[in-house]
């Protein structure tokens, strides 16, 4: 382990787990929330070294989440994640970006992809 930890907020269980997989795998310690509301209310309890945050979800979406974190806690790093893209859409992931992500990652994403960004990240904060 390397002592890091990531928050992971997405509605879809089935890419958190992926995502927590692949991180516990490169060493990160990993929490998980499945909407913004929820993963705020967890980095108030206890910081984390990055947020990787989806941009839709139901209750608060990740553009709400990103603008939140980033009022209450201006040094949080945050990359957003967004299928979005896929559909030739780059628009939410600019919004973030402009909105105060540090990064983005248009989903589908690899393994690789995931974890340079992170590294990034991290090593950057």
């Amino acid at each position: 382990m390397n002592g890091k930890t990531i928050l992971v907020i997405d509605d879809d269980t089935a890419v958190r787990n992926t995502v927590r997989t692949i991180l516990e795998r490169a060493g990160y310690s990993v929490r998980e929330a499945d909407d913004g509301e929820q993963g705020v209310k967890l980095y108030r309890d206890t910081r984390s070294d990055l947020v990787i945050t989806d941009l839709f979800m139901p209750q608060q979406d990740g553009i709400e989440t990103i603008q939140q974190l980033r009022a209450e806690f201006p040094d949080a790093r945050i990359l957003a994640v967004s299928g979005g893209a896929s559909l030739g859409a780059e628009g939410p992931l600019i919004d973030a970006r402009m909105l105060g992500a540090d990064e983005t990652l248009a989903k589908p994403f690899s393994k690789d992809a995931l974890l340079q960004r992170v590294r990034g990240l991290i090593d950057s904060g």
